[in-house]
């Protein structure tokens, strides 16, 4: 790769420098080219608990990530962004530990934003320690708005110019949201003509480069049965199947909607069996997250679509419950940095395609 990938730190208090210290461990190709923007203590913390002091992985300090470029393979790169007296205690909550997530987020965003990085994977931050952190942090539910807020910002436009969506994937399902963090009562009245129609433009134009074919998206229906022809209530008549129809007369292979609890099951691609679509858009955040975590959170992955940059995610949060403990699986962020190499590699024809990872237990859990 001719330019790096950035790693944000998460919450330091969580366990997102445990996963980042065992993915340099477990996986040095993947990791290759990859630097941590972070707190150099927290990651040499980190990698005394996940290897006891028994497997060397030295903490390198970075002024720029090209130098992330050079180093050798189980050397964890790490960029200084901010300042904390020391690593957090593990599990607390704290505006400080809230306010460095942030600012490795903003670091990384406005770096990917600039073409320094080729793209960004962000360790869990906790929502509430970034509320407590004051503002602007304080001003966003999660990654999603934040990098939202912030590429509007770079490229000179509203946050309405700018439309993101969220979705999880993993090797068996694709999940993209209508709507994110907000309540279920605003998640309904989410569910407008114009929110879903632009979901499945977003959904249809982020597949198409990322599969390098039009995908067939399933549109999952808001009520039990979908509505069962109005008996359950009509957003699926009046709102949900009008703009399937609106997205079908542009192009997109789009049908539904589909009654919710059985379109994910007919998407779920398996060894012996593609799935009926590429992907489904669900009309809430716990409609489509419940069906992919089901199939296992250590091999899911968020990705952001519709920014200007590449930003991928694991699938899990801060696991305040674990933190310290060397527990925590780092599946889901090694899957993370697979699908943000492979976003790049759809971009430029760059990408070393030598590079895999396969699935296997965690060693050093």
């Amino acid at each position: 790769m001719k330019k790096p990938i950035a790693i944000t730190l998460g919450d330091p208090a969580g366990i997102g420098a445990e996963i980042i210290a065992k993915a340099y461990l477990l996986a040095p190709e993947l990791t290759k080219g990859c630097f941590v923007v972070g707190d150099v203590a927290t990651l040499r913390r980190a990698v005394q608990v996940v290897s006891a002091g028994k497997i060397p992985l030295p903490v390198a300090l970075i002024e720029t990530p090209a130098e992330a470029l050079n180093m050798p393979p189980r050397c964890l790169p790490v960029l200084q962004v901010g300042a904390i007296a020391e690593p957090p205690a593990f599990g607390c909550l704290s505006a400080s530990a809230g306010r460095l997530a942030a600012e490795c987020v903003v670091w990384a965003a406005q770096s990917c934003l600039r073409g320094d990085v080729a793209a960004m994977v962000t360790a869990p931050l906790n929502k509430e320690a970034l509320a407590l952190a004051g503002a602007p942090h304080s001003n966003y539910p999660g990654h999603t708005e934040m990098l939202q807020a912030l590429a509007a910002a770079h490229s000179g436009k509203s946050l309405s110019e700018m439309p993101v969506r969220m979705m999880l994937a993993n090797d068996e399902l694709r999940v993209v949201l209508v709507s994110i963090h907000v309540s279920l009562r605003e998640a309904i009245a989410a569910v407008t003509f114009d929110n879903v129609l632009q979901t499945l433009r977003i959904t249809h134009d982020s597949l198409s480069a990322i599969l390098g074919h039009a995908p067939r998206i399933g549109v999952a229906g808001l009520n039990p049965h979908a509505g069962e022809g109005g008996l359950f209530g009509r957003e699926e008549i009046d709102i949900i199947a009008p703009a399937i129809a609106a997205a079908r007369l542009q192009g997109l292979q789009v049908n539904g909607p589909f009654a919710p609890d059985t379109v994910f099951m007919r998407a779920r691609s398996q060894s012996d069996q593609l799935g009926e679509f590429d992907a489904v858009v669900a009309m809430y955040h716990d409609q489509g997250l419940i069906p992919v975590k089901y199939l296992g959170v250590e091999q899911g992955v968020n990705v952001t679509l519709g920014l200007p940059l590449v930003r991928t995610s694991p699938d899990h949060g801060t696991a305040f419950d674990i933190a310290g403990s060397a527990q925590a699986d780092a599946s889901s962020l090694l899957a993370a940095i697979r699908m943000a190499r492979r976003l790049c590699r759809s971009a430029s024809a760059d990408f070393d395609r030598s590079v895999t990872i396969t699935n296997r237990p965690d060693p050093l859990s």
